[in-house]
């Protein structure tokens, strides 16, 4: 038995359309979010990381993006869960939301996320 408490406490996530699951979303927790924001910044060039950067540091309430936008950030997202000093668990959250944005601009429609509190 470990000493260590196994209930956590409810953390915000957001939740992105297109997803992998059965109702066709993605949860992502805040944390991982900022995280790979970081990442981010260090690993793609400046040109690339305005949009990627945004959407991770601060996803707001919710947002949507067109389907043009989506499969740009999901191309930057793909790269960057590719890059060798992304550790493993903030690049399969990359691969998640490159994913579910290249979901969404392969149908044509937009790609959409919101907030949900703990």
């Amino acid at each position: 038995m470990t000493r260590k408490p196994q209930i956590h406490d409810a953390e915000a996530h957001v939740v992105t359309s297109h997803g992998a699951d059965f109702f066709g979303e993605d949860r992502h927790t805040l944390k991982s979010l900022t995280s790979l924001a970081g990442y981010a910044e260090g690993c793609l060039s400046r040109d690339e990381r305005g949009p990627v950067v945004l959407l991770l540091s601060n996803p707001g309430e919710g947002g949507t993006m067109s389907a043009s936008q989506a499969a740009e950030v999901a191309r930057l997202l793909l790269k960057l869960a590719r890059h060798r000093f992304v550790r493993a668990k903030e690049s399969a959250v990359a691969r998640a939301l490159a994913d579910a944005a290249e979901r969404a601009a392969a149908v044509g429609e937009p790609w959409e996320w919101r907030v949900e509190a703990a």
